[in-house]
């Protein structure tokens, strides 16, 4: 999470969306920058407004939130692939040994195992009504636009590479009843995710 008082303006880093690479770039512009732990990292909307709102927002107007959304079939392909990795093989959270499809359906559990719990894109987007808590939100695919935003707020224009990168893994699509599953079990990622699609 990064904080640039002097424009008004919160990056919120969403896991797996992208945001280090914008962290990397806009750092030297920013007032405040939380890179670890990951719970201060990946502050959510209800963290920031029950944590640190009233204390950036106390001298001026409140600040604006803005975030990255992935896909969400994508953005669970990239957890899985992330937590594949050999550094944490044989571990609670290794996905080594478990395929796309079983991890999605073990995501889908109401309280998942160790491996498969990565949150939800729209929980940690929501604010304690429910409602979507920021005020710019950008695609993981056109993420352009997002570096644009912070570009013309911050008079900065660096340039934006590729961090933190899942391992290229090859991972098989899911399969049409798991996709349905995923649909009807989690319908608010997919709700979310049409409405920025419609909304550009």
């Amino acid at each position: 999470m990064m904080v640039f008082w002097k424009a008004r303006l919160v990056l919120l880093a969403v896991p797996k969306t992208g945001t280090t690479a914008l962290e990397t770039a806009f750092l030297p512009w920013a007032d405040a920058s939380f890179l670890n732990p990951p719970r201060l990292k990946h502050m959510t909307v209800r963290r920031y407004r029950r944590q640190l709102a009233r204390i950036l927002e106390a001298d001026g107007e409140p600040l604006e939130l803005m975030a990255v959304m992935r896909e969400p079939v994508d953005w669970l392909s990239s957890w899985h692939r992330y937590r594949a990795r050999d550094a944490i093989a044989g571990q609670p959270q290794s996905t080594a040994s478990v395929d796309f499809s079983a991890f999605v359906e073990a995501w889908l559990q109401e309280d998942p195992p160790e491996f498969a719990r990565v949150g939800r894109q729209s929980r940690f987007l929501s604010d304690d009504s429910g409602a979507l808590g920021v005020d710019h939100l950008f695609r993981h695919d056109r993420i352009d636009e997002a570096v644009a935003l912070l570009s013309d707020r911050l008079g900065a224009a660096p340039e934006v590479a590729r961090r933190n990168v899942s391992p290229g893994r090859p991972v098989a699509g899911l399969p049409d009843a798991t996709l349905q599953l995923m649909h009807d079990k989690a319908p608010e990622e997919f709700a979310l995710w049409d409405r920025l699609c419609a909304a550009k």
